[in-house]
């Protein structure tokens, strides 16, 4: 991926939360609790890599130190299907995935992104992933949470989805406190039965990212 001129700041700022779940347990945590994550760009050199199974060779291309979590064989199909969606579409690398740093501690946790750009009706749909290590700490919150503040900045986004599994309870609570509403269900060949829940992309005023 591209860097765009490093023109990222809105998305890359950090949230702070103050009651916070992740995908690994669904319960809430101390309301005094707080999160910050920043995220940061994977290009298309450092997915390479991870393919390969190099993460000394993923982590310089990154500048951040990637982890196991980053070759694992779901994350290895994710970096081929992103790999793919750049080649056919080099525009779509400012919208996709990224590895997500706690702060202050710089600590690789997970990583997040849209699908892809918006369609034709300003959707776009979010994904996102905490390492096992990192868990039950809030960071799947505070990814959503940057992911709801990028959108929010693009004029060209209207509505932000989610598709869960409905067996899937601790990521049906993460975004539970966001105000995702329901409107249908999909089938996904690789995960099954998924529900899909929907919300508007919030018209803040916030700088659009370029």
């Amino acid at each position: 991926m591209s860097k765009r001129g490093n023109r990222w700041t809105p998305f890359e700022r950090a949230a702070t939360i103050s009651t916070v779940t992740d995908e690994s347990d669904g319960q809430t945590s101390s309301p005094a609790s707080s999160k910050h994550v920043r995220f940061v760009e994977l290009p298309s050199a450092a997915m390479t890599a991870l393919l390969d199974g190099d993460l000394t060779r993923a982590s310089a291309e990154a500048g951040v130190e990637l982890t196991e979590y980053f070759v694992t064989g779901r994350a290895r199909r994710l970096w081929r299907l992103r790999l793919g969606q750049l080649a056919a579409d080099p525009a779509s690398a400012r919208w996709i995935v990224r590895a997500a740093v706690a702060e202050p501690g710089g600590a690789v946790v997970g990583h997040a992104g849209f699908h892809g750009p918006p369609d034709e009706a300003g959707m776009v749909e979010i994904g996102y992933s905490v390492s096992p290590e990192f868990r039950r700490q809030g960071y799947a919150q505070a990814m959503l949470a940057e992911l709801l503040r990028r959108a929010a900045a693009e004029p060209t986004v209207r509505t932000v989805r989610a598709t869960i599994s409905p067996g899937n309870a601790a990521s049906l609570a993460t975004i539970s406190g966001f105000g995702f509403a329901e409107v249908g269900e999909q089938w996904d060949d690789e995960d099954g039965l998924e529900l899909i829940f929907e919300i508007p992309a919030n018209r803040r005023p916030l700088q659009s990212i370029a």
